[in-house]
């Protein structure tokens, strides 16, 4: 995605243009979150884009929009639901991401309000509950309604829902006759993952984190659902009240919960901005103990007389700030460190972790990389976290961004549990107790076990069986689960004898769970159309350590057929001679790779399960590129910009058939630059080192008489 101008930046009608585009975005994105129960964007995301809409509006206030984010609250109401206008507007919260944004909350209070910055506020700081928002009504002391925010005055009608939930008081004694009361419905860890568990053993849908559950929960038009829910509710807030309940805010949740409300433990009163980060602070920590998910602290002025001199704005109070936890970031526990077995014997370490939600998913693991990261270093012996080691039990902060798989950041030393003693990396495998060695210059301890070891064999399976290897309908990764599980394959050659060795395969597998007789009938006739496998994708399906889907092509077109290949594999085992240099000089292949090759045909066992496995096969010979007369042959090519007369996978097999080697980026080494409409940085690259460029049909007449 292109980099934005900053906004100062930025000309009118570009402006104009984005405060269009960001309408869009954010009213889908509401719409998503608060109507659908399904977010489009992660909260970070949706911050980030209210907050460039509003730096916009500050630089161009007479280009904001009628229908201005910054004028919206939550989505409007599902039609599925009778709708409510609530008597008090149900506003949102203005965010702050930085410290400095809690002081300069107070000072403006101050200023507002005509105060000296010595005088006494006092706040109130309480956990953000990431639920959804509800408004109970009760009149005379009885719960006569229950609504959503909706869009802030108009909500959903979830009466009947909200009285399945048992947090939620049917009936107040000594409550005013009119009563408000605004909270949180929210769902625990514990009850989320229960949830999802019978939710995934009935084969229903499951919720991506408990936000989402609670809120698909309530918004069910058949209450027995939500019923059968685990919903809770914290009471924070009030909207219509025919008597004040307090005087202070602090002193109103007192009230609520006399009346029997649940409200939250965890909040104080502050005095000032240094009290309200350590709070903040004290909170942040707890997160991961607390058993429902937060996303920051709301501030609020406790005194409820200047909380109405202050009054609101459009959308927002101007007396309450949500200060948000960094999205990427959460702490918590490492239960536990495990050790996986991969696809190539590495031994990955694996944190177990008391779950948290970071950036809008439940975390339970994470990878701790490699024996020095847990022992605080890199591969080179340079300190990381300030050179602390990461130990079972130990207090940990939780990364993660985007699709990033999550990773333990850092330790906090001051809550690591007495005696807990530094991690001893295993030198032997957990899964088949072969010794586990760490070659020189190798981040990485692998397990020397082979096919031998069970966890390297079914994931070498899994491989095999992958869609750029040999892809067979019908047998995929669970497949191979249970059949290795249940000893009917141990390796990939055991594939191609199943029918033979279960004699009438068809009955036999039909029977087991998950089966039935076509399904089992269209397995062995998948297995059948693989007897015939191109020689690239065999290769690459053997899961050779270094040798990817394109090197394996790479190598068969070079080779031709597979009987040449291995008769070469053979004569370089020791890694010398003419058939060891031959390998060396194919352009893309270095001596890491060709060491990994000609050690996976070296060792005995891995060998012998190679060659049973090709005897039921039929090995198509690579074409080699017929490179005679071609304009082309031994060039580098890049392919750069949009091609409209044939695909870039096209144009890239076309070039390597004629005997060219394509590359991604522009260096001194690229012949050619092939460059079709918006072309960029390749092009101007090449620009800058002289290298020659021409369009696509400049491409299709230099090979069109080759």
């Amino acid at each position: 995605m292109a980099q934005k101008p900053a906004v100062d930046d930025l000309t009118e009608a570009q402006a104009t243009e984005e405060l269009a585009d960001l309408a869009q975005r954010l009213a889908e994105a509401n719409t998503a979150y608060h109507t659908e129960d399904a977010p489009a964007i992660t909260d970070a995301e949706y911050d980030a884009l209210k907050s460039r809409n509003a730096a916009i509006e500050a630089r161009f206030p007479h280009l904001k929009r009628a229908d201005s984010p910054s004028d919206q609250v939550g989505a409007a109401p599902s039609e599925a639901f009778a709708k409510v206008t609530h008597a008090v507007r149900m506003l949102s919260l203005a965010n702050a991401f930085e410290d400095e944004d809690i002081t300069e909350f107070d000072t403006r209070i101050r200023r507002y309000l005509g105060l000296a910055g010595d005088a006494k506020l006092t706040y109130t700081a309480e956990p953000k509950i990431d639920g959804l928002s509800l408004s109970l009504r009760y009149e005379s002391g009885k719960l006569v309604q229950a609504a959503t925010r909706g869009d802030g005055a108009v909500g959903e009608n979830v009466t009947a829902n909200a009285r399945t939930i048992d947090d939620i008081p049917v009936t107040l004694k000594g409550a005013p006759d009119v009563l408000e009361i605004r909270g949180e419905v929210y769902m625990s860890h514990a009850d989320f993952e229960a949830l999802n568990t019978r939710q995934a053993e009935k084969g229903d849908k499951q919720f991506a984190n408990p936000r989402n559950a609670a809120a698909g929960s309530l918004r069910q038009l058949d209450s027995s659902i939500t019923r059968s829910r685990p919903l809770r509710f914290f009471a924070y807030a009030w909207g219509e009240v025919s008597e004040p309940l307090a005087d202070t805010q602090m002193g109103a949740i007192n009230r609520l919960s006399d009346l029997g409300f649940q409200t939250n433990p965890l909040t104080a009163l502050c005095d000032g901005p240094a009290e309200m980060l350590a709070q903040y602070a004290k909170i942040e920590q707890l997160r991961a103990e607390l058993g429902y998910d937060i996303d920051g602290v709301v501030y609020k002025l406790d005194d409820l007389a200047l909380q109405a001199r202050l009054g609101f704005r459009s959308t927002t109070p101007r007396w309450a700030i949500a200060h948000k936890f960094p999205a990427e970031l959460a702490w918590t526990r490492l239960e536990s460190i495990d050790i996986q077995v991969g696809r190539t014997g590495a031994l990955s370490p694996v944190a177990r972790l008391t779950p948290v939600t970071v950036g809008g998913v439940v975390v339970s693991n994470a990878t701790l990389h490699n024996e020095d990261y847990i022992a605080g270093r890199d591969s080179k012996g340079n300190e990381i976290r300030g050179g602390k080691d990461i130990r079972e039990g130990d207090w940990v902060q939780v990364y993660r961004a985007g699709d990033v798989i999550p990773k333990v950041a850092d330790v906090d030393l001051s809550k690591r549990p007495d005696g807990a003693e530094p991690y001893t990396f295993p030198e032997t495998c957990p899964e088949c107790g072969s010794e586990a060695i760490r070659e020189e210059g190798d981040a990485v301890r692998r397990c020397t076990g082979g096919l031998i070891c069970p966890a390297q064999a079914v994931e070498k399976l899994k491989h095999f069986v992958s869609r750029a290897a040999f892809d067979i309908e019908g047998l995929g990764a669970k497949q191979v689960e249970q059949f290795y599980r249940d000893e009917w394959i141990k390796e990939p050659a055991d594939i191609f004898t199943l029918e033979e060795r279960y004699g009438s395969g068809v009955k036999q597998l039909k029977n087991r769970e998950g089966w039935g007789e076509k399904s089992a009938k269209n397995l062995f006739e998948a297995v059948e159309e693989k007897r015939n496998i191109p020689f690239g994708r065999l290769l690459f399906a053997l899961g050779i350590r270094h040798v990817g889907e394109q090197a394996s092509n790479l190598i068969a077109r070079f080779y031709g057929s597979w009987d040449d290949f291995t008769a070469a594999m053979d004569s370089a085992a020791d890694c010398e001679g003419p058939e060891w240099e031959r390998l060396l000089g194919i352009d893309g292949v270095g001596e890491v790779m060709a060491r990994s090759l000609v050690t996976a045909f070296a060792q005995e066992n891995e060998r012998e399960s190679i060659d049973r496995l090709t005897a039921h096969l039929n090995v198509a010979e690579a074409a080699r590129p017929s490179t005679d007369g071609s304009p082309v042959a031994g060039k580098t090519v890049v392919f750069t910009g949009t091609l409209e007369k044939m695909t870039r996978a096209e144009a890239k097999a076309r070039a390597e058939a004629l005997g060219a080697k394509v590359s991604g980026s522009v260096s001194a080494k690229t012949d050619l630059v092939v460059a079709g409409p918006g072309a960029g940085s390749k092009a101007k690259k090449a620009e800058e080192l002289g290298v020659e460029i021409i369009d696509e049909d400049g491409w299709l007449d230099l090979i069109g008489q080759a």
